[in-house]
This record gives structure tokens, sequence and C-alpha cells, in this order.
């Protein structure tokens, strides 16, 4: 594995949890919506993830390869990551609040209320954020890495 591959790695990483962040930010951005295009309050989105090329055996074909003298890293240019599949509406029930003055009130009086939970979306962004930084961590030992290894030729 190369480190352009690592950097792809923890590119994948940062890209996938900015998005998370974004669908974060509509979520709470619209935790009183209750008209949308489609009729009926807004429904909070979550991030699917999915592990992305991810072989189990990439490293034991690594070593095979490296004891028997063939050190290129051909097939191992994409070999790991995530990427985002899928921002999926949360099925959960709509929150009621009874408020018969409401322009949005059924029959009965009540007003349904988007399913976004303000702890949970603050939950999820503060792991998000943390996972994101943990990827700027691993970027920059890497780059501390690279630099280490181009004074060697000094």
């Amino acid at each position: 594995m190369s480190f352009l591959s690592t950097i792809n790695i923890i590119g994948s990483g940062i890209t996938a949890q900015h998005l998370r962040l974004d669908v974060i930010s509509e979520n709470v951005t619209n935790i009183n919506t209750t008209r949308t295009e489609e009729g009926g309050p807004y429904r909070r989105k979550l991030v699917v993830f999915q592990a992305q090329n991810a072989t189990r055996d990439a490293f034991r074909v690594a070593m095979a390869q490296a004891r028997n003298g063939m050190v290129s890293n051909a097939g191992f240019e994409n070999s790991g990551g995530v990427r985002v599949v899928e921002i999926a509406e949360d099925p959960s029930d709509f929150k009621l609040k009874y408020d018969p003055t409401d322009p949005d009130a059924n029959e009965e009086g009540y007003v349904e209320l988007p399913n976004v939970d303000l702890v949970k979306e603050i939950t999820d962004a503060m792991a998000a954020s943390q996972a994101y930084s943990a990827d700027v961590t691993a970027f920059n030992v890497l780059k501390g890495v690279i630099s280490s290894g181009l004074e060697i030729g000094r």
C-alpha cells in the first residue's frame, strides 16, 4: 500500500464525515419545519456509510508479494476507505403537539412535528467532529512520515 492510497483512504473519511455534518446541520435547521414539498413535516435524514473495497486478505497478499520480491502496489491503489451509499430518511414517528390554533393542526388539534431530536443531533455532530479530527490527525502523521522519508535522501 503506497502513501497515495493512504491519502485516498483518509480523504474518503474526511469527505464522508463532512457530508455527515452537512446532513446533521440540515436536520437541526429543520427541527421546527411542519411543511415540506412532499407534504407533512420534515423527516430526519441519516447518512449510511459502507466500507470501500475492504479486502480482508489485502495484508496477507501484500506480505506474500513482498516475500516474493514483488514490491509493486498494483491492485492496492484503492485498498480501503469509506463511502456514503445513501442518505436515508429516519422512519420513526413524528412528534405530536396539541395546538388547535396552528394552521397545520389536524381535525383533533394536533400538529405533526419533525422526528428530529436535538440531543441525538448534537451527539451525532460530536461523533462526526471527532472522526473528522481523527482523519486530520492521521493525515498530519502521514505528512510527517513522508517528510521524514524525504529527509533520508539529503
